[in-house]
């Protein structure tokens, strides 16, 4: 989106990394206890559930790691292009 407008800059985005962040581990929490009550239960009912809520966890923990990653990136390309 940045390469279309003027008005947004790649480390507007920066303010969303906390926040995917935050969700992935939510994410991952929510999986983790619905995987503990599904052991509890005495009808053997999938986890198919509890385990796309990994997943989907981890992806987005990855993708916000990623994103810490490419704002590393780009601080560092605009402090050593200032220089």
């Amino acid at each position: 989106m940045t390469r279309f407008s003027e008005a947004y800059e790649l480390l507007h985005s920066a303010f969303a990394i906390p926040l995917a962040g935050a969700l992935a581990f939510a994410a991952l929490r929510l999986a983790r206890a619905a995987r503990r009550r599904d052991v509890l239960r005495l009808d053997s009912r999938p986890v198919g559930p509890a385990r796309a809520g990994r997943i989907l966890g981890l992806v987005g923990l990855f993708l916000a790691a990623s994103a810490v990653v490419a704002l590393g990136v780009y601080a560092l390309l605009e402090y050593v292009g200032s220089r």
